[in-house]
């Protein structure tokens, strides 16, 4: 089976990427709801641009919207860190030969990639995604409740922002009531951040086997959730290896960025009071002020990455074979020829389509799934917590600049 420090490997690369971006591409400052200043600084010199990387290595920066579905719509350009595994060098490493064998799927081209993604939408049914979001609201409102019992003030982020998403995916694929606790606990060591690494490694230790256990459990005795529907499907069979990847990824992929989405927005409703009244208003609003704020925040930062298999061009700009070409997200969604004032967050804006879930063969699997869960998640709080704002000062909010996903660390909040 796959070692937890194998699959850290496949994945690193997109942490490799961002230590070499400069630092003023990557972290916002004091301004979380803003682009970094590096972006904003590039704006009006092309949507497509040159950029050197720390390590002398030459790539190219995306920062327009139809420029960025153009390359995230192109199979020619590869999302397989595994085959390239040189794209960020300056004197790139030799490729990959060989079937894939791991079910990182993120990180896949077709046809490799074709299969489990085939596997995975057939899981993602409507049937599914209406069964869970009764499951949601009483997740949200249950967890309300909690921090109202316990006081009059709370730190959103561990109290309600993480759970939400942790035990949905704890639905999603049919962790037992018995180990869900175990599971959450893993899980928010493991993907906190401000976890010591040693710590941090071991519990991903922990939760890699957790769900290989998982996968054994489910091949002997199926249920009706994703993992046990993996394994009833796939011809021919995914190996115990291939199906332990697969959870962790949508672990990965599902709770952070939910989280992070959940904590963010609502920091941003309640420093934006006017569209906050708005939504409290008219609570119909909900669902284009999702998207707005999908738009607006673009917590994936500067992740989303693919290398040129072959010499293309994009936006009138020729990009070499080889080349990384990273995709700007936060300053795509802000892209000033496709909405008028990006920089504002309006909850009435007309919708346009965004990439806050990417495009192309990638585009994220669980999207409506995170809808529901920001529907809920939001519309619960700011319904049932009416008088819901800060409890520090903005400026004391510890954001997650360091991150891929970025986010906030903590949000103190009160409603006395």
């Amino acid at each position: 089976m796959t070692t937890p420090a194998e699959q850290a490997r496949r994945t690193d690369s997109v942490a490799a990427l961002q230590r070499l971006l400069p630092v003023d591409l990557v972290e916002r400052g004091g301004r979380p709801f803003d682009p970094p200043a590096g972006l904003r600084q590039r704006r009006g010199h092309g949507a497509v641009q040159p950029l050197t990387l720390a390590n002398g290595a030459g790539a190219w920066l995306v920062t327009g919207l139809e420029e960025a579905r153009a390359v995230l719509g192109d199979v020619r350009f590869s999302s397989d860190r595994v085959r390239h595994p040189g794209a960020t060098r300056p004197q790139p490493a030799a490729p990959h030969a060989g079937e894939r064998t791991d079910g990182n799927f993120v990180f896949m081209d077709p046809p490799e990639h074709t299969r489990l993604r085939r596997l995975l939408t057939g899981q993602f049914t409507v049937r599914r995604m209406r069964a869970l979001e009764s499951h949601i609201s009483d997740i949200a409102v249950r967890h309300i409740e909690a921090m109202r019992a316990a006081g009059t003030e709370a730190d959103l982020v561990p109290a309600y922002a993480l759970p939400i998403p942790s035990l949905v995916i704890c639905e999603l694929l049919g962790v037992d009531y018995a180990e869900r606790a175990e599971f959450q606990e893993r899980t928010a060591i493991a993907l906190n951040s401000t976890t010591p690494p040693p710590e941090r490694a071991r519990a991903a230790t922990e939760l890699y086997r957790f769900m290989g256990k998982l996968v054994a459990a489910k091949r002997a005795e199926p249920g009706d959730d994703l993992l046990s529907g993996l394994i009833r499907d796939a011809d021919p069979p995914l190996t115990d290896a291939q199906l332990t990847d697969v959870a962790v990824v949508l672990l990965g992929a599902g709770h952070e960025t939910t989280a992070n989405m959940l904590g963010l927005s609502t920091f941003a409703l309640l420093r934006n009071p006017e569209q906050l009244a708005a939504l409290r208003a008219d609570p119909a609003l909900l669902d284009s002020a999702i998207e707005e704020l999908l738009r607006f925040l673009s917590i994936i930062q500067m992740g989303v990455s693919r290398v040129a298999t072959e010499p293309l061009t994009v936006g009138g700009v020729d990009i070499p074979a080889g080349a990384t070409v990273v995709i700007a997200t936060p300053e795509v969604n802000r892209d000033p020829r496709q909405w008028d004032d990006p920089d504002r967050l309006d909850l009435h804006r007309r919708r346009a389509s965004h990439l806050a879930f990417g495009h192309g063969i990638h585009q994220c699997l669980g999207q409506q799934l995170a809808r529901v869960e920001m529907r809920v998640g939001l519309g619960e709080l700011f319904a049932r917590l009416p008088r819901l704002r800060l409890a520090v000062p903005a400026d004391q909010v510890p954001l997650r600049n360091e991150m891929l996903i970025f986010g906030v660390h903590s949000l103190p909040v009160t409603w006395a």
